[in-house]
């Protein structure tokens, strides 16, 4: 099916890259993302998401909008106060592109809706700002075997890697112990950074879906904006990982 004259103007210089074109753009129209955590991170992730023209978005988040959250997450505004986060982040996303389909979670992210939410997708966004959420959707995409890009931010840096499951190392290669506690108050953060890796979360999405470039995979990209540097750290398959290793090596 060719696309409609108003989605040829609106995705025009997506079809003007050899990468994509006219068939990559059915590809993303077709595609389904969920973003976990709406976020510094999910925030920008989403956004450019639908501006891609993914076809179904995913917005999962639990929390509604607070005073401190204005200073970042660039999906909520200050009239959204008290919002939830999905009907606030649904509100742009519809504004920004009608093309996109939505579907909203506003329940955590946990064991009793993993499964079946995972199943309506592709790729998964990690967007939340908890460990022991972060270890959860490492072992929920392993088990349901989705593709995710895992980020994480802190003051003035920021990390992040795609995964994929079985064939890739997972957030447990990195992290093989118990989830650590989440700190008792909150921390500091300069706003811009998960807008930096939030859009590189997004631009996994978007490979991922196409089929095009390089993952980044097996390498965890570190962002320190007070040196404004990158680094690239190789990071392998751990045999004895306890989510993703071989059984007999983790006995």
């Amino acid at each position: 099916m060719s696309l409609a004259p108003g989605q040829q103007q609106r995705y025009a210089r997506h079809l003007a890259l050899p990468q994509i074109g006219e068939a990559g753009q059915r590809k993303l129209l077709a595609g389904r993302v969920l973003v976990i955590g709406l976020g510094g991170l999910g925030s920008p992730a989403a956004l450019y998401l639908a501006a891609a023209g993914v076809g179904c978005l995913g917005l999962a988040d639990p929390d509604v909008v607070e005073w401190s959250n204005l200073q970042r997450q660039i999906l909520h505004f200050t009239p959204d106060l008290g919002r939830p986060k999905t009907e606030s982040a649904a509100d742009k996303i519809r504004a920004l592109n009608p093309d996109v389909r939505l579907r909203l979670h506003a329940g955590r992210f946990d064991r009793a809706h993993a499964a079946a939410m995972l199943r309506e997708y592709d790729f998964v966004v990690d967007a939340t700002d908890h460990f022991a959420t972060k270890y959860f959707i490492a072992e929920a995409c392993h088990a349901a075997g989705r593709a995710y890009a895992h980020a994480g931010i802190a003051a003035f840096a920021g990390e992040v890697m795609t995964v994929l499951p079985g064939h890739t190392a997972c957030y447990r290669c990195l992290f093989d112990g118990p989830p650590p506690p989440d700190p008792a108050s909150p921390l500091g953060l300069l706003g811009a950074v998960p807008g930096v890796i939030g859009c590189i979360q997004a631009a996994e999405a978007v490979k991922y879906l196409l089929g095009a470039g390089e993952l980044l995979v097996n390498r965890l990209l570190e962002f320190d904006a007070l040196a404004m540097t990158f680094r690239e750290i190789p990071v392998s398959r751990n045999p004895a990982c306890p989510l993703c290793g071989r059984p007999d090596s983790r006995d």
